[in-house]
């Protein structure tokens, strides 16, 4: 077993946050490891350290965490169990309490004989396939197995079984007695284990609490530690909902008002995430709590952080986002600013993703579980929001496209406004009348969308009626006057002149059809050269007696001959009505 190994296993069992390079720096008289060669040497090895630690314990009622024989000894009775079917999160304390459970068992049980137990020359006698595979200790429930695989193989140590059966057998004969012969035993090391404070001041402190606080217990464990742990947990709850309380209410606002402003309010999160952490700390190597208690407290601590790290990694990308949106030098709008906050979240959905694997499998839950799980979820999820799916599709089909970006007029589905916003689901667009329509993405990608920003020009088709009464020369005269003030008008395109044409006869009148294409493309100016463009030849036609066609007025009636209750005016040719392109 390597040192960083050991010295996690030291965690678990002592409580010790003992640096590495005090246990690198210090030059013990005997080997770090122990002996693991045979199960005679296994079962030594695990008894003698045990007993020596004992002693120590016994000696200054807490571990001096600068002590290197006892951190030595600690190593040695971790590196007699097979601990790799424990769940990560809880091995580190799940060894020491097996450790502690064994020892209890072993000092409870009758042991044979050192000569009946198999040492190095039995093992060798036994080369190959007939190697001594396992070898259980007489009338008990304990086995010491050869490891065939890892980096450990070869070494007897005690088996995955044992350690998983450890802690419920040594439950079962708790109320035996201490053996008489035999190696040392070590009475009291297991409620020492449970009960006992890692630190001298708060085993100072324990020391001066009621007795009903210092030695009464409630389901196994001293009350002085059930008061601990109700405090350490009201104070995380607090923090929590403060923490989550203050984020909801603070990561709008601060958004629209500042990017550093967002980014400090991401320190809510993540103190959502470290204070489970915390909690977990403070139970295990403040108040020392060990067993079922403990593995629960950490099981939660360690989920609630898993949860709020995935929120901070979908706050991480928003920010993130946002920070390259309005990045002075090039500032996103639009479908572009959509497509990074997009990436945005695709990439903190599949590191949470990631996260939520590790730590599940962190937690003891198998791979394949948690991908089946997701699969299950996934597929949930696909069928619950087809919608919203379909919305993002549309989406990324209006990015990989861009027919509009915000600020654009369009015309879509018969509504004609500007694209004041692109979301992830629906584009709003303001109508020219005011109105707001809000359209799904999904639909915007299936429709004929018509941008009237992006064109080159503005083109004005419109028609005179004159009347069939006017000869040719006046006819002619009124065409030359169009022409004349549409020769190179304002906004004029050489590749594209103006049109002037005596385009039809029809009801008792004569149209005359122009057409002028006005650039660039800004409305309002279009718009003031056609009213000074109509008032001129308003004018130059009352200078030469020109007279435009009368209006011509239908009147509906009843059967009866009386007059319908109301009126239509129309145009001379109904039919075509002038419109501006």
């Amino acid at each position: 077993m390597s040192i960083p190994s050991l010295l996690r296993c030291i965690l678990a069992i002592l409580g010790l946050t003992l640096p590495l390079s005090v246990l690198v720096a210090q030059e013990p008289s005997e080997p770090i490891a122990a002996d693991t060669s045979s199960p005679r040497d296994t079962l030594r090895s695990f008894i003698d350290s045990c007993n020596a630690l004992a002693t120590i314990l016994e000696k200054n009622q807490y571990l001096d965490r600068s002590d290197p024989d006892a951190n030595i000894l600690a190593m040695r009775i971790l590196d007699c169990l097979d601990l790799t079917e424990l769940p990560a999160f809880a091995r580190e304390e799940r060894a020491g309490e097996v450790a502690v459970c064994i020892k209890e068992i072993l000092d409870r049980e009758q042991l044979p004989p050192w000569d009946q137990v198999p040492d190095v020359a039995q093992v060798e006698a036994r080369p190959g396939v007939e190697a001594l595979a396992h070898w259980r200790i007489p009338g008990t429930r304990l086995t010491i197995a050869r490891i065939e695989e890892g980096p450990r193989k070869h070494e007897y140590l005690f088996s995955r079984g044992t350690v998983a059966r450890a802690v419920d057998y040594h439950h079962n004969i708790a109320a035996q007695p201490y053996r008489a012969d035999g190696p040392p035993t070590s009475p009291g090391l297991f409620a020492w284990y449970m009960n006992s404070p890692r630190d001298p001041f708060i085993a100072a402190v324990v020391t001066r609490l009621p007795s009903w606080l210092r030695d009464q217990q409630t389901f196994g464990m001293t009350n002085w530690k059930w008061l601990g742990l109700l405090v350490g947990t009201i104070v995380a709850a607090l923090i929590l909902i403060a923490s989550f309380w203050l984020f909801a209410r603070t990561s709008s606002r601060a958004r629209e008002r500042g990017l550093l402003l967002y980014w400090l309010t991401l320190a809510f999160p993540v103190a959502v995430a470290l204070t489970p952490l915390g909690l977990s700390h403070f139970v295990e190597f403040d108040l020392a709590l060990r067993g079922f208690v403990l593995y629960v407290v950490n099981f939660t601590s360690i989920l609630v952080s898993l949860l709020a790290g995935a929120v901070v990694i979908f706050a991480l990308s928003t920010r993130v986002a946002e920070t390259i949106i309005r990045a002075p030098t090039r500032e996103l709008r639009g479908i572009d600013a959509q497509l990074v906050r997009i990436l945005a979240k695709i990439s903190a959905a599949t590191g949470a993703v990631a996260l939520i694997l590790y730590g599940g499998q962190y937690l003891g839950i198998p791979v394949a579980t948690l991908l089946a799980s997701a699969g299950i979820g996934g597929v949930a999820i696909a069928l619950g929001s087809q919608d919203t799916l379909k919305d993002l599709f549309g989406t990324l089909s209006l990015m990989a496209d861009k027919p509009f970006r915000v600020g654009d007029r369009i015309i879509v589905n018969n509504f004609d406004g500007v694209v004041e916003d692109i979301g992830l689901r629906a584009t709003r667009i303001r109508l020219l009348t005011g109105h707001l329509v809000t359209l799904p993405n999904d639909q915007l990608a299936h429709n004929d969308v018509e941008n009237v920003s992006h064109r080159p020009y503005i083109r004005r088709k419109a028609e005179i009626h004159l009347p069939a009464t006017l000869s040719a020369d006046k006819i002619e005269l009124a065409r030359s006057i169009v022409r004349q003030h549409l020769e190179n008008h304002e906004g004029m395109d050489p590749n594209l002149p103006p049109r002037v044409y005596v385009d039809e006869f029809d009801r008792g009148t004569i149209r005359l059809l122009f057409l002028y294409w006005y650039t660039p493309a800004e409305y309002w100016d279009f718009k003031a050269f056609g009213d000074r463009l109509n008032l001129l030849i308003l004018q130059d036609f009352e200078s030469n007696g020109l007279q435009l066609a009368p209006v011509q007025r239908q009147i509906l009636s009843n059967d009866d001959g009386a007059p319908d209750p109301f009126t239509v005016r129309v145009a001379p040719d109904d039919s075509r009505v002038p419109t501006n392109e």
